[in-house]
């Protein structure tokens, strides 16, 4: 059974951290897939300063066609209503091995997400935190995520403990994996104000994704 990952987020816009970050995690786990969500309408987030979901799918789309191992889908943004991760993983369930890849921040608002102990049965979580800095998988707060979802402590897993394929057939184990990945302090309100202004986006984004945010004017506060 392959090994799938599932990166979703708003990628509003999408730059060379998201892809980065996409890259090492396949690669420490030995995925097979790693596959870009963009959400249509994403429920924890502020509809301020995001662009459409058809403009997010496009530029994401362009991110990632020269990577072999890297798919986008549409599947939230065709789905009517708000993105829920729970949904996205119940259809495709039978792909594969599902990987789902989250930051720590988002690990540790988990329970506010629909359906969270269903998302901890449909994939492996694999959490990564933001710029390798100091998460605490001991903490009161992760732990009580950990109790609440019937979840086992993670399994610490880096570039150097890579993963060795299990055998066809076997379950998804449940401990969720704690991957220090590489990462770039780049953020995505700091692209959207330099777009607003008119400034540099290059050697933050791949140059087809600032090309597409310079000729449909995104950011723009009259766009």
């Amino acid at each position: 059974m392959p090994r799938v990952g599932v990166f979703g987020g708003s990628f509003n816009p999408i730059h060379f951290g998201h892809l980065l970050l996409a890259d090492e995690v396949r690669e420490i786990l030995d995925l097979d897939r790693m596959l870009f969500v963009p959400a249509g309408r994403p429920p924890h987030k502020p509809s301020r300063d995001l662009a459409s979901a058809h403009h997010r799918f496009q530029m994401t789309a362009l991110a990632v066609r020269e990577h072999p191992q890297f798919e986008v889908s549409d599947v939230e943004i065709r789905r009517a209503g708000p993105s829920y991760t729970v949904q996205t993983l119940e259809a495709w369930q039978d792909r594969g091995d599902l990987h789902l890849v989250i930051g720590s921040e988002t690990f540790l608002d988990l329970l506010s997400w629909r359906e969270p102990g269903q998302v901890a049965r449909l994939a492996r979580l694999v959490v990564v935190p933001r710029n390798s800095t100091g998460f605490d998988p001991e903490t009161p707060a992760a732990l009580k995520i950990l109790k609440e979802l019937g979840l086992p402590g993670f399994e610490h897993v880096t570039a150097d403990r890579a993963r060795t394929p299990r055998p066809q057939g076997d379950p998804i184990p449940k401990a969720p994996l704690l991957v220090r990945a590489a990462s770039l302090p780049i953020s995505g309100s700091d692209l959207r104000r330099r777009a607003r202004e008119g400034r540099s986006l290059s050697y933050r984004m791949p140059e087809p994704v600032a090309q597409y945010v310079r000729e449909h004017g995104l950011y723009r506060s009259d766009a």
